[in-house]
């Protein structure tokens, strides 16, 4: 009986000294819209290299991680535009991805192109909204994937953004898409309710906010969620800083959902620290800077890889080839001005057709800042990487007002210097004129762009049904590095006629 005794209150004591267990934690770690961001910006900030030491810190200080991209991997340097994928693409494994989606910018050379990359890459593909059954996509993809740890079980899901007047018809033909809002809760309520999952987290290439008014976005569908517990957005370049209150969004049922982004171009990489146990998220930011550098140093055998491409890329930055006479903003009206007035002189010289009224592009096709002084051939090349043709068309007055109102309603896109146009702050269209003279809706108008635009892309639905004058079959980057070469020749600098065209009154 003693001995019984004494045992119970050795098993007792036993008890009392065991630690409490720590509950279970997932380290979710998630980039962004780095867009081909090989090396650090002209701000000294992003890099891969620096990026693939803080993801291995992150790694060896938590047993349970993910890593993540959601989608515009390519498209923005000359990495891309010289070598079409093999450096990002490649490098993707290198990282260690764990899982990834598509941006839109991942169909810029085709689907055929980025097939025979992803067949390549190990990370597991998700998309739950799109169809790629008749594409050459098809079998690479799945709508969702599950994270086992512990006892718990994490189901991931890609959502991605609508091709239409995004993405260019040929680069896109056959794929099939299913509006986001309606299948991304009920994504997240299939993992819950049939495949047993804790947590749902959505990946989404939509957006925080919607630069097209008429398509959703992922604050949208948090609204309308029941099921969703966590959006890791892209597509719109927000940054969403934690602790911002931009970073809880309150879904049907009044319950605030994390939500995080990066902006672009790999400067940051965001955390999501999940306590399985609980259910509470922290978010995180941690800036890509020159803090990494002797870490990233390290990695000698990708920094010796990625060279090779880098001497391609130096041979292009390091040619000039003209001068501009300010510094000029990529998404100003300066920059956007002075492309389309590029494009007018352009187009009238190609076409031969001397009476082009006016010329509308799209700023989203200038991905770089003009900068003050010289100006390199590889600084072009990284302004207009897109694979487009300029295009002459004729329209009516009705057409160019209805597309003019399209470019207000976001906030206005590079028009040449004979049109002007007034908006206000709703980006209601107050006034439209070209040569001062108010636009005749029954009158019929030539103007020069280019076919992304007339294929009606971004959007730009009013521009398909119009007649074709003229298309080029060259790219127009090429045409405007030509264009700046001869300004040099000719003693000019690059410089916008007018600070801006389209104003906020």
């Amino acid at each position: 009986m003693a001995i019984f005794r004494n045992f119970m209150l050795l098993c007792l004591c036993a008890l009392m000294v065991i630690p409490t267990v720590r509950a279970e934690h997932l380290m979710i770690i998630a980039v962004n819209d780095t867009h081909s961001q090989i090396d650090p910006v002209s701000d000294g900030t992003g890099g891969v290299a620096r990026r693939r030491a803080i993801y291995d810190k992150l790694r060896a200080n938590n047993p349970n991680t993910v890593l993540i991209h959601a989608g515009d991997a390519v498209q923005g340097t000359l990495f891309f535009s010289l070598y079409r994928g093999e450096v990002e693409y490649a490098l993707m494994d290198t990282l260690g991805y764990d899982a990834i989606i598509l941006g839109n910018h991942e169909f810029d050379n085709g689907m055929e192109e980025l097939a025979a990359h992803y067949r390549n890459v190990d990370a597991v593909k998700m998309s739950a909204n799109y169809d790629f059954s008749a594409t050459p996509l098809d079998g690479l993809f799945q709508p969702y994937w599950i994270k086992a740890v512990g006892d718990k079980r994490i189901g991931f899901f890609g959502i991605n953004v609508n091709p239409a007047g995004l993405i260019a018809d040929m680069n896109c033909k056959d794929l099939g898409y299913r509006f986001a809002p309606d299948v991304a809760d009920a994504t997240a309520h299939y993992l819950k309710e049939v495949q047993g999952v804790d947590y749902a987290i959505m990946v989404s290439h939509i957006g925080y906010s919607s630069y097209e008014p008429t398509e959703p976005n992922d604050t949208l569908i948090i609204g309308h969620s029941h099921y969703i517990d966590m959006v890791i957005s892209s597509h719109s370049h927000t940054t969403v800083t934690p602790g911002s209150g931009m970073d809880r969004i309150a879904n049907a049922d009044g319950k605030l959902i994390p939500i995080g982004q990066n902006g672009k171009s790999g400067k940051l990489v965001a955390t999501y620290d999940l306590d399985l146990e609980t259910g509470k998220i922290v978010y995180n930011h941690i800036p890509v800077d020159a803090s990494w550098d002797e870490a990233a140093s390290r990695y000698t055998a990708m920094n010796e890889w990625l060279d090779h491409y880098r001497h391609g890329v130096d041979s292009i930055m390091n040619n000039p080839i003209g001068t501009s006479a300010r510094f000029m903003k990529n998404s100003s009206h300066a920059a956007q001005n002075w492309v389309s007035d590029a494009a007018m002189d352009i187009t009238k010289e190609l076409s031969g057709i001397k009476n082009i009224d006016c010329a509308i592009m799209n700023k989203g096709g200038i991905r770089v800042d003009m900068p003050q002084g010289t100006v390199t051939e590889g600084t072009l090349g990284s302004m207009f990487p897109f694979d487009n043709r300029f295009v002459v068309l004729e329209m009516s007055g009705t057409t160019l007002i209805e597309s003019i109102k399209l470019m207000c309603g976001r906030g206005g896109d590079a028009v040449s210097k004979e049109l002007r146009a007034t908006y206000n702050k709703k980006g209601e269209l107050i006034k439209a004129t070209i040569k001062g003279k108010k636009i005749d809706p029954k009158k019929t108008y030539i103007v020069a762009t280019i076919d992304y635009l007339a294929n009606g892309g971004d959007y730009m639905t009013p521009l398909k049904s119009c007649k074709r004058l003229f298309v080029d079959t060259q790219k127009y980057g090429n045409h405007i590095i030509t264009y700046v070469k001869n300004l040099q020749a000719q003693g000019k600098k690059i410089n916008a006629t007018d600070e801006v065209r389209i104003q906020e009154k």
